[in-house]
């Protein structure tokens, strides 16, 4: 996963970034426009719908339960990733609430607000489950899911926050609520097409005379290895040798710049891929 091979500065600004992009854009376009879909945050919305006060405070201390539940089961690191979103997505939240304080939507356009905000929420969230993190609230149990079972991200946000959509329709109103459904749906899919293109990676399949040398640059400049297999050209007979192994996209334009300088006629399959599970990619566990 990216988190691997990164340091904790560059980890931790990533998702500082996150937290706050994710806060703003709930609290721009989700808690004027009464969107209830998303979690903890759309329940939050429901509260104060319900009984007053800020949907933030409510989000924030909806947050912490979460979190205190869940930090012996998704463990140290997982658990002090997602705490250390919740702070600072919440600190913003209250910031915000403060300096710019917003009571109505920013535009006449509820469609286009509900767009920004579900592709926002989307991308944040789909960076946090990469990253082994979480904004809180239902993303955890998303996560728990994701732990213990099959259910893809998407489809474990589907079911956790349903509930919440549907409560808004009676909370609210019918356009509120289709609006949230809408919003909901879109958030949920879109999450799973973000995290595949963030776990793409790049197949390799080489037909080279020069195997040693690739495989060397493999090895030693990009920190990966390959599989080498005997091979005939089929019209030649000539003896061949195929490399076969798995880069990331940055590292992918190297690994082809470098065999073209080292052979110009070598055969170079590329295929994407983000199911890769092994040793230097994604756990099987």
């Amino acid at each position: 996963m990216l988190d691997e091979h990164m340091g904790p500065i560059k980890k931790y600004s990533i998702l500082t970034v996150g937290a706050v992009v994710l806060a703003l854009a709930n609290y721009v376009f989700k808690f004027p426009n009464h969107f209830s879909f998303g979690g903890v945050a759309g329940f939050a919305v429901i509260l104060s719908g319900m009984f007053g006060g800020s949907a933030s405070t409510y989000t924030f201390v909806i947050n912490m339960l979460l979190l205190l539940i869940a930090f012996p089961i998704l463990g140290k690191e997982v658990a002090m990733r997602s705490f250390y979103v919740s702070i600072v997505f919440s600190g913003v939240l209250e910031v915000a609430q403060y300096v710019y304080p917003i009571d109505k939507p920013i535009t006449n356009q509820p469609l286009l607000e509900l767009v920004f905000s579900f592709m926002l929420l989307a991308v944040c969230s789909a960076i946090f489950f990469f990253m082994d993190a979480s904004s809180g609230g239902t993303d955890i149990i998303a996560l728990i899911l994701k732990k213990y079972t099959n259910v893809s991200i998407g489809m474990a946000l589907l079911l956790v926050d349903f509930a919440v959509v549907v409560i808004s329709f009676f909370v609210y109103n019918p356009t509120v609520g289709l609006f949230s459904f809408a919003g909901f749906l879109a958030k949920s899919f879109f999450i799973d097409s973000v995290i595949e293109s963030l776990n793409l990676c790049k197949y390799f399949t080489i037909v080279s005379d020069n195997a040693d040398t690739i495989c060397d640059y493999i090895h030693k400049e990009l920190n990966h290895s390959a599989t080498i297999m005997s091979a005939e050209g089929s019209y030649s007979h000539e003896p061949k040798k195929v490399i076969m192994t798995v880069v990331n996209r940055d590292q992918a334009l190297k690994l082809r710049k470098f065999v073209r300088s080292v052979e110009p006629h070598a055969f170079m399959m590329i295929t994407n891929s983000s199911e890769i599970i092994g040793k230097g990619f994604r756990n099987t566990m």
